[in-house]
């Protein structure tokens, strides 16, 4: 098939010179005729002799031009070829999936494996994925690392299905021969010296640390005057060599508390180890039956060393507010845990809750009202904890109401008892209604949740001038940062032995009602499954401040009676039960025909720790659209940690998780697997 070369453009117009020129000859010749004919036939003889031999040069000289102008274009073209096939930057053409069409050689030379980047480029380099590609003229660079080095990637979009143009709006002829929607070129920089010296200057950051011994006080009161040197000595000892091994600069700026710094390569020598020294601190033992623990903050990322000092502050709190015994790692934008593996030891001393309860006084005191708040289906310790918190609120003369929501079926009878004409009608408000009160002269107390998103209506904390936390869960890096009283306590057994405890302190004749002690002496009795679990000195003293209040163990016990079709759940999802490894249950809780289908759960939860050999147990329960996880153990795993790996929360030996669009095998497929990266690291 033969094809005609068309000239175009300036070209075509430089050759078209003779026949414009004919014309004007024309012209002159008819102005010969006018003033001379002899003239004028003269002039026409030399014009038709013009026009003669331009027609002969034109038609016997086209080919040649056009021959010219071809080897001119390949030889152009040759050169461009030759320019970026020799070109020092590695450079490729993609299509618009992403599939390699040509490269130079150093392009070549840097992938090796032509034929698996011609399958897409996201095989070599698997950073660009194909929504990564440019779809306009606009410079895409993306950062890659492939074979040690490090490369940023330059990609435009060169020519468009939608015009056919160069980015530049030239006419490209390669479309005609090349079937192809777009064009992409694609640059590579190798930075690697850069990422290397970047590194370097990054590991040459120094990190603010602080150590706490979170239990100074206890240990030193637990031993005689003449060993309380030898314990300090031993911890001091621990401490200094594990900071030396990091090549760090401390000080001690208190008793039980040192600031550090050291320079960051050394992070990833103590994140490798787990923070060892938190057990060598706890192995430490002089004959004395309380064992030290130590707290540790690092801040990292912020530029100025100052940010990274109040990150370290801002992590040691989170790691107290976790029951201690653990590392955080605090940046800009996340966290990671150390530890915390272990039971909590429980404080004996009460200054805390002392303290607390007058800043909690003072913080009513200063209010016109107060709304009280619990977690999202709120259950028995939440409802009594928000009981506690409205009896003080009205001993102090202020207003107060409780928000509730979606409710377990185990709080109604409790609830019951407070829809009498010894309470206000407005006691109980919905969160429409909680909305509509809240103002500057508001007091918002949430009880039993620190995570602002799993509260009964999270819309409150917002619009709350005034926040108080009062909790027994271990803190999540996404807790409630506005408020400004924020009492954790993850050793205690349940919201409502602490609120029982603050009660003790508020003054002003607080006394509480039968009603009022009976659905705190319900939550600390739910919460410890019947006190087998997570009690302490301290919880017994609450329940026995609640029994001088009025409460009827009895009555409390009877209103916890199992309905039959509950019992048959359990039996049923106990008897079905897959034991993983051999030592963790894993069970389905049917949620059709059940009030409250995560109570349930949790209550076959307990009950399959009495196993024998199961060291975990995990119940999952389907209902509203969500998977419910109850995670118990004993004392050999922490589900704590692994429910905080999947999104959950909650204690050491009991937490839960919720997760959203998935089934129930995938829910536990995700547990497995949790098991399985956790006895991995070491962590079970």
């Amino acid at each position: 098939m033969k094809h005609k070369v068309k000239l175009k453009g300036a070209l075509k117009l430089y050759l078209r010179w003779p026949a414009l020129l004919s014309i004007l000859f024309i012209v002159m010749d008819i102005r010969l005729f006018v003033y001379n004919r002899q003239a004028g036939i003269i002039g026409l003889f030399f014009l038709l002799l013009y026009i003669m031999a331009s027609i002969i040069v034109y038609s016997t000289s086209r080919r040649r031009i056009q021959r010219e102008l071809i080897e001119f274009a390949v030889n152009y073209g040759q050169l461009q070829m030759e320019i970026l096939e020799n070109l020092i930057v590695p450079y490729a053409i993609l299509n618009e999936n992403g599939h390699f069409l040509w490269g130079n050689e150093e392009f070549v030379k840097v992938i090796v494996n032509k034929k698996a980047a011609r399958r897409n480029i996201s095989n070599i380099f698997p950073e660009i994925t194909e929504d990564r590609l440019p779809r306009d003229y606009d410079l895409k660079t993306v950062h890659i690392k492939f074979k040690e080095k490090y490369y940023r990637v330059d990609m435009r979009l060169v020519i468009s299905e939608n015009t056919g143009e160069h980015e530049f709006g030239i006419k490209n002829e390669i479309s005609q021969l090349i079937d192809y929607n777009s064009i992409i070129s694609l640059f590579l920089h190798d930075e690697t010296d850069m990422m290397e010296l970047e590194q370097k200057r990054e590991e040459e950051n120094l990190v603010a640390g602080l150590l706490y011994i979170d239990n100074y006080d206890e240990l030193i009161d637990s031993i005689d005057d003449v060993r309380q040197s030898l314990m300090t000595a031993l911890i001091d000892r621990k401490i200094n060599k594990y900071l030396q091994g990091i090549d760090a600069i401390s000080k001690k700026i208190e008793k039980d508390k040192i600031f550090f710094v050291f320079k960051q390569r050394y992070l990833s020598e103590l994140k490798a180890d787990r923070f060892s020294i938190l057990d060598e601190v706890r192995n430490i033992n002089i004959g004395n039956g309380q064992v030290a623990t130590i707290s540790i903050g690092l801040g990292i990322g912020r530029d100025t060393f100052i940010e990274r000092y109040d990150l370290a502050r801002a992590a040691i709190d989170l790691a107290l507010g976790r029951g201690g015994d653990q590392a955080v790692i605090k940046g800009s934008d996340q966290e990671q845990f150390f530890g915390g593996k272990n039971v909590q030891v429980e404080r004996n001393t009460r200054v805390k809750a002392r303290v607390k309860a007058h800043a909690l006084k003072e913080l009513i005191e200063g209010k016109e009202r107060v709304i009280i708040m619990g977690h999202s289906i709120g259950d028995v310790d939440s409802f009594g904890a928000s009981v506690g918190i409205y009896r003080i609120a009205h001993t102090l003369n202020r207003k107060a109401h409780i928000v509730l929501g979606d409710m377990n079926s185990s709080v109604k009878p409790i609830e019951a008892r407070f829809y009498t004409k010894e309470y206000e009608d407005d006691m109980m408000i919905n969160s429409q209604m909680a909305i509509n009160l809240i103002d500057e002269s508001t007091l918002l107390v949430i009880v039993d949740v620190n995570r602002g998103n799993h509260t009964e209506c999270p819309e409150l904390i917002n619009l709350a001038q005034t926040v108080v936390v009062i909790d027994h869960h271990r803190q999540a890096g996404d807790a409630i940062d506005k408020a400004v009283l924020f009492y954790i306590e993850p050793y205690a057994s349940s919201a409502s032995e602490m609120v029982a405890e603050i009660s003790q302190y508020i003054g002003n004749g607080l006394k509480l009602r039968p009603a009022e002690a009976e659905a705190m002496y319900a939550g600390i009795m739910i919460d410890t499954n019947y006190f087998s679990a997570r009690t302490g000195v301290r919880t017994f003293e609450a329940m026995a401040y609640l029994r001088r209040s009025g409460a009827d163990s009895v009555r409390v016990r009877k209103a916890f009676r199992e309905d039959l079709e509950e019992y048959k759940v359990r039996a049923a999802a106990i008897q079905n039960t897959e034991l993983y490894k051999d030592v963790y249950a894993i069970a389905e809780s049917q949620s059709e025909g059940i009030e409250s289908p995560t109570v349930v759960a949790s209550k076959i939860a307990n009950s399959l720790l009495d196993i024998n050999g199961v060291k975990a147990s995990f119940v999952l329960t389907k209902y509203k659209g969500k998977i419910y996880i109850s995670a118990r153990s004993i004392d050999e795993v922490n589900v704590q940690v692994m429910m905080e790996r999947i999104g959950g929360g909650g204690h050491i030996n009991m937490a839960g998780a919720q997760l959203v669009d998935k089934s129930i095998d995938q829910a536990k497929d995700i547990i497995k697997a949790q098991i399985d990266t956790m006895i991995e690291e070491g962590e079970i």
